[in-house]
């Protein structure tokens, strides 16, 4: 069909050879290319939205139950950087205590992606702030702060 994009495999060698010239490992090739937590969810507890400095802009959708991460998808629109590090983010997140979830850093999701350009580590700044700002609104609808009026 005409404007349709088939990917075939030698138009994935294609990008997989020019994300490895630019300088991304392997592991975040592969999270770019499957995109394996892309999208939405329906029945999400909470989603938030960011928007980077370089325009990147990432929704992330947030399944909580019984205090863990049972689920987590991101819409993103932006680079590979972008993309991969929102996909490790997931990966590191999913199934784990929403606390722990929350403790997220930058170096926890550069570690899994192995190597990017340096020029594209604000994605991954980008992916761990969208994640925080999703739980905060997640645990503050759920669990609001009910300070203890002072009277005297």
């Amino acid at each position: 069909m005409p404007g349709e994009f088939i990917e075939t495999t030698g138009a994935s060698n294609g990008i997989r050879e020019m994300l490895s010239n630019a300088g991304y490992s392997d592991k975040a090739i592969q999270y770019y290319l499957e995109k394996p937590y892309m999208g939405s969810l329906s029945n999400a507890d909470q989603v938030s939205e960011m928007t980077g400095t370089c325009g990147d802009t990432m929704a992330v959708y947030l399944k909580v139950a019984h205090g863990k991460v049972t689920d987590v998808m991101y819409q993103v629109m932006g680079c590979a950087g972008a993309i991969s590090a929102a996909m490790a983010a997931v990966d590191l997140v999913k199934g784990k205590k929403i606390e722990d979830a929350r403790n997220l850093e930058d170096g926890d999701v550069f570690r899994v992606l192995q190597e990017i350009p340096v020029k594209k580590h604000h994605c991954i700044q980008l992916a761990v702030k969208a994640l925080h700002k999703t739980i905060d609104a997640y645990q503050e609808s759920h669990h609001p702060k009910n300070p203890k009026a002072s009277f005297k």
